[in-house]
């Protein structure tokens, strides 16, 4: 169980990366319009066939993060930091892409998760199944 807990606290430091990656390509505008929407996310119901893709998309991205985060702190300066963040970012939005879930989707239920116990147990069995 604690290993499980490390892992979606990997992943939701990647999702993390992937938001602020995200917004920092937005205009102002459209953060604020992220946020609002990322501020009403908590209240959202998701079907277990999304839970199902957020626990398996979870699980590569924790290992992707765990990847990078090694690679970013060998990188020589912040040019090299900042491509390796990039391509970290890359894989991250491909792998959720892959799962059958958009990035904000998966954002949303990871901020969900992290204030419903109930919520974070659900995913934490479809992870170890």
């Amino acid at each position: 169980m604690q290993r499980m807990t490390a892992l979606f606290s990997a992943a939701l430091l990647a999702t993390g990366l992937m938001t602020a990656t995200a917004h920092a390509q937005q205009d102002q505008e459209s953060t604020q319009d992220s946020m609002a929407t990322q501020e009403a996310a908590p209240t959202q119901d998701f079907s277990d066939e999304q839970l199902q893709q957020f626990a398996d998309a979870s699980q590569e991205i924790a290992v992707i993060s765990q990847e990078y985060t090694e690679r970013l702190q060998e990188a020589d300066d912040e040019a090299a930091q900042q491509e390796v963040r990039t391509e970290a970012n890359d894989r991250m939005i491909e792998v959720v892409e892959d799962s059958g879930l958009d990035v904000d989707t998966f954002n949303a239920i990871g901020q969900t998760i992290q204030q419903d116990p109930e919520m974070m147990q659900r995913v934490q069995e479809m992870a170890e199944s």
